[in-house]
């Protein structure tokens, strides 16, 4: 499958900010900044560079950052699919889980809740 071009550029910059290249990179830009401030006594101007500068990179990371979270979460959801599936003995109405709404997301927790306490309640009786 092809890939577009915000699709690539996507993934190599989630990838590329998370690595410790970045962070050191980041850090090295911050310390010249704080270092670059007598200089320029601590002018506005000065400080409207770093706030400038974060504050984009801040913005487009958040989008980035959404994109890659959006793709993980996609994947990991069909991964769940598969097994739920899979196994003979499951309930496939969890498959579409994700699409109810958040009261009945909670339903089914509880009523998973309950199952796992009525288990481990028998299973402690019959020890």
């Amino acid at each position: 499958m092809k890939k577009n071009f915000f699709d690539k550029f996507a993934d190599q910059a989630a990838y590329f900010a998370g690595s410790p290249a970045a962070f050191i990179g980041a850090s090295v830009l911050v310390i010249i900044w704080a270092v670059t401030g007598p200089f320029f006594k601590f002018s506005e101007v000065w400080q409207m560079v770093i706030n400038t500068g974060t504050t984009i990179v801040t913005f487009l990371m958040v989008f980035l950052i959404q994109k890659a979270q959006n793709k993980d979460s996609k994947a990991i959801q069909i991964k769940l699919n598969e097994l739920v599936a899979a196994h003979e003995n499951a309930n496939n109405r969890i498959v579409d889980i994700e699409d109810l709404t958040e009261e009945e997301l909670d339903e089914i927790h509880k009523f998973y809740e309950n199952l796992r306490n009525s288990r481990s309640t028998n299973s402690s009786e019959k020890e």
